[in-house]
């Protein structure tokens, strides 16, 4: 009682000829990279624009924020 290939196949052909072969490689393409950065945003490891940023390779360093004026 499940699907056939024939069934998959004339639901693929139906839905390409619906959307166009640009619109589901551009859908695709962007469902691929929001799984890449949702998969970067998981792991611990920042990327390399955000280590950038963030200087130091991506340490806290711990400390007192002081103004100018504080300092003389």
């Amino acid at each position: 009682m499940g699907i056939s290939p024939w069934q998959l196949l004339i639901v693929l052909v139906i839905v390409l000829l619906l959307f166009g072969t640009k619109k589901l490689r551009g859908a695709g393409g962007d469902l691929g990279s929001a799984i890449k950065n949702f998969k970067r945003a998981m792991s611990n490891e920042p990327d390399a624009e955000t280590a950038q940023k963030l200087g130091d390779g991506g340490n806290v360093i711990e400390g007192e924020a002081t103004k100018e004026k504080d300092k003389a």
